[in-house]
């Protein structure tokens, strides 16, 4: 497919680079990299716009290149199977979907979800797989190293879907669930203090910052990989207190309307840690003594 794109492309290439020279902001890379341009801005907008006009007809003329680029893109070697997504779609939609359609049905009218799941990233542990929610059990947000970032720290994503979650889904349980292995946590653990102030990582991960100074604290006569398996843990826990900060959680805690529990999975050896947050403080200590938890089991 290589040759023939190319030779069809080979007959728009200079409208292309026409248009690439007159646009002083675009570039052949699309890596935003800015040209300087010299003349009127005016002048060179405006036959832009006639180049513009001249690539759409090109492209027009010769549908080929884009029909044939998209399937050699397809086809290649190392590209995504998506024959293999799609058979697995037809065997969702055969198996699961028209057979229960009315459950289907209704959940096109409203969702009722008694679970918040905050959940990690990795592509190796989802929570739907592992505990087997079916569509309409969870609500779920996911983002590296499960976090929930303190209330002070203002607006982000994962604290918009807890506040849709609570406020309007009104779920009964939130489930912070971390994993065995977790890159986030061992970047936190690798990184300085601070972090890289212009990795979208770092400045992320440092919100369990508290989990990384009492792992230090508590494990320090540990392995770096034993460090890093507290710290998950301890991650966890920390979370779970970081939304007793949000006064409609704590609230509806304080109330028993809501539970808030924390869950751990070892995929290495397919365990399953799981406990509540225990906001009266009857039950068994954990760690530091800061928290208290209760109803916890191992699944395994």
């Amino acid at each position: 497919m290589v040759w023939p794109i190319r030779q069809q492309a080979s007959r728009i290439a200079p409208t292309v680079a026409a248009l690439s020279f007159l646009r002083p902001g675009l570039t052949n890379t699309h890596l935003g990299v800015h040209r300087h341009s010299s003349g009127s801005n005016q002048r060179n907008l405006a036959q832009a716009e006639e180049v513009q006009v001249g690539l759409l007809h090109e492209i027009k003329r010769h549908p080929v290149v884009r029909v044939e680029a998209l399937s050699d893109v397809s086809k290649a070697k190392n590209g995504p199977n998506f024959s293999e997504m799609k058979d697995r779609f037809l065997s969702f939609k055969k198996h699961k979907f028209l057979k229960e359609s009315e459950h289907f049905q209704n959940l096109a009218q409203v969702q009722d979800p008694k679970f918040m799941v905050i959940a990690c990233a990795d592509s190796r542990v989802c929570p739907s797989n592992i505990l087997g929610f079916q569509p309409g059990e969870a609500f779920m947000i996911r983002n590296v190293a499960n976090l929930v970032p303190p209330f002070e720290n203002g607006a982000s994503e994962t604290n918009a879907a807890l506040e849709f979650a609570v406020n309007t889904l009104e779920v009964e349980n939130i489930f912070v669930i971390g994993h065995s292995s977790c890159a986030g946590i061992e970047t936190l653990m690798t990184m300085q203090d601070d972090g890289d102030s212009s990795s979208f990582t770092h400045r992320w991960v440092v919100n369990a910052k508290v989990a990384k100074l009492r792992t230090k604290a508590d494990a320090l006569h540990l392995s770096f990989d034993q460090q890093c398996r507290y710290c998950e843990k301890e991650s966890i826990n920390r979370s779970l207190l970081n939304l007793l900060a949000y006064p409609w959680i704590a609230d509806k805690v304080g109330k028993n309307m809501l539970s808030v529990h924390g869950g751990y999975y070892d995929f290495l050896n397919c365990a399953f840690d799981k406990w509540t947050l225990d906001v009266n403080g009857n039950n068994s200590t954990l760690g530091d003594k800061q928290y208290l938890v209760k109803d916890r089991e191992r699944w395994f």
